[in-house]
């Protein structure tokens, strides 16, 4: 078998595994949930109840299909793994622990800088460090580069893997929206650059499994799925892209997340007919405004047609109306 085709099979392979180990763990999971079914329901834009164990699973079925799929090295196979566990974990903590106050990277550092630790604080923190460990584990090309150089490729996929996870996570405010920018960003790596096929195969995998139960407003990624989905995302970019590939990269990232603080996604897409149908393909149809949401303007994290306000460093996921489980 040539070596192209083999790389295929081998992409193949781990996609099927990821999406067989997440439909499994979801499974698993919601026959008996940890701590109970209410720990991990949330109430939707539509008043009705949704779970997060979509997360874990996701995050499960990737990191299994990481380690046990061959065609990648053992470190890049490790690197993948711990970014999808570290940063999954990390975002299930504040899928947990959160108040469900959306402040975005100023506000919670700005908390940070007057003594208040936020769990979006300890999130940045943790999937800093986690991009950190992965960039670490990855392998380094052999080019003969000074250590600087090394230095930077280090500094540069870190972050790459931070802000990847960031990013997927502030796309995860409607049904569906993640995984469609999760499954596209896959796509478009595996075409644009073959040594980022085999990584990119394991989100794309887990995503796709899912897929309609978030559809179908069962359930949502939570910032557990969707930081781990990201960071898996930017372990292929930093394995497969060249240093000026992974530089613009980062750079279109960081313009995104900039622009989140300020922009509302969500108003850009419903702007955009090509952006809306593909935000709303496959979708249920979007609820009418009531009467008094109307009037006041839509109640925040109701309507569909999102404030105007800026995503920023997303909580458990605009879907929800509050980070606390429905009144039982």
């Amino acid at each position: 078998m040539r070596a192209r085709d083999r790389a295929g099979a081998h992409a193949a392979a781990r996609a099927l595994a990821a999406a067989a180990g997440a439909g499994l763990a979801y499974r698993m999971l919601t026959r008996r949930p940890p701590g109970g079914a209410r720990m991990w329901s949330r109430v939707n834009h539509r008043g009705e109840t949704v779970t997060l164990l979509e997360g874990p699973a996701v995050t499960a079925g990737a990191v299994a299909a990481s380690l046990a799929v061959p065609g990648l090295g053992a470190r890049s196979r490790l690197a993948l793994a711990l970014a999808a566990a570290g940063a999954g974990a990390v975002g299930c903590y504040d899928d947990m622990a959160a108040s469900g106050d959306r402040r975005g990277f100023r506000g919670h550092l700005g908390a940070l800088a007057r003594g208040e630790v936020t769990t979006g604080a300890v999130k940045i923190a943790g999937v800093s460090a986690t991009g950190l460990l992965a960039a670490l584990v990855l392998p380094r090309p052999a080019t003969g580069r000074p250590a600087a150089g090394r230095a930077a490729d280090v500094a540069l996929n870190a972050a790459l893997i931070a802000g990847a996870a960031n990013l997927v996570n502030l796309f995860d405010l409607r049904p569906g929206r993640a995984i469609k920018v999760s499954l596209l960003a896959s796509a478009a790596l595996a075409a644009a650059a073959p040594a980022a096929r085999a990584s990119a195969a394991a989100p794309a995998g887990a995503a796709a499994a899912l897929l309609p139960e978030d559809l179908g407003e069962r359930a949502m990624l939570g910032d557990a799925g969707a930081n781990a989905l990201g960071a898996l995302l930017g372990v292929a970019c930093a394995a497969g892209l060249p240093r000026p590939a992974r530089a613009l990269t980062l750079a279109g990232i960081a313009g995104l997340t900039a622009a989140s603080e300020k922009i509302s996604f969500t108003a850009v897409i419903a702007r955009t007919p090509v952006l809306r149908w593909l935000d709303m393909l496959g979708r249920r149809p979007v609820p009418a405004p009531r009467r008094d949401e109307t009037c006041a303007g839509g109640a925040a994290g109701r309507g569909e047609g999102a404030a105007g306000r800026g995503e920023g460093a997303a909580g458990p996921g605009e879907d929800a109306v509050a980070a606390s489980p429905p009144p039982p």
